[in-house]
């Protein structure tokens, strides 16, 4: 269980995140609302990248909130980064080693990133650098994400790069997660579908748990209400 109480981040000229309470337990957790409402603060903060102003962060109970990024990820906290990173000179190979020590060969990187659809000879050798396209970054990524384990995976808006073809096997990759606490960021309607619990951010600071038919009928019914405006004012 991820637990968060009191969360505050504040810059100096605005509060992005305020009296943040949520628990995030095994299962697929979508963070979702409009941009600017601290939705990727809020990972970084998980991940240790950024600093909460106050507040508390909990991992079975035990207090990670002044951790170091490298211990977080020593007790299973993975973050997939919106845009991912490059890392020239870096093979994936390399990458998928550093991710797990059990990793020796090309088959057992192939385990992995397979079940992201690459295959690994075409990829094992090849720099972590911008010859690559978002796409591919972005199934690197979660790969060695699969390959490094943990008990907290974080996925900033997984879908960005990737082709309509492979969002099924990226749905479906993360139903096979279920037994861990895995945080989506996303506005995508069918990553919404297979979640357990969704938590909509407002531009107001709340943070409201919602539940996927009530949330499906809000946006619709937003949605109608914008086209009957729109087409009033062209009358």
């Amino acid at each position: 269980m991820l637990t968060i109480k009191n969360l505050c981040y504040k810059t100096q000229d605005k509060e992005i995140l305020k009296d943040v309470n949520l628990v995030f337990e095994n299962g697929i957790n979508v963070i979702t609302g409009q941009n600017g409402t601290g939705k990727t603060t809020l990972a970084k903060i998980l991940m240790g990248i950024v600093t909460a102003t106050s507040g508390q962060i909990l991992l079975d109970e035990k207090d990670i909130t002044k951790l170091s990024i490298d211990k977080r990820a020593k007790l299973g906290v993975s973050l997939s980064f919106q845009q991912p990173t490059t890392f020239k000179g870096i093979t994936v190979f390399d990458m998928m080693k550093l991710a797990n020590k059990d990793i020796k060969t090309i088959k057992d990187a192939c385990t992995y990133l397979s079940m992201v659809g690459l295959c690994a000879r075409d990829y094992i050798n090849r720099e972590i650098d911008k010859n690559l396209s978002g796409g591919e970054l972005k199934r690197i990524e979660i790969a060695t994400i699969l390959a490094k384990g943990g008990k907290v995976i974080i996925f900033d808006e997984p879908e960005a790069g990737i082709d309509m073809w492979a969002f099924d096997d990226l749905t479906n990759l993360f139903l096979t997660l279920k037994d861990k606490i895995v945080i989506i960021i996303s506005h995508q309607k069918r990553i919404m579908e297979i979640s357990n619990k969704i938590y909509l951010f407002n531009k107001d600071g709340e943070i409201v748990v919602t539940d996927k038919t009530k949330l499906f009928k809000e946006v619709e019914e937003s949605k109608c209400s914008t086209l009957r405006s729109q087409n009033a004012n062209t009358k």
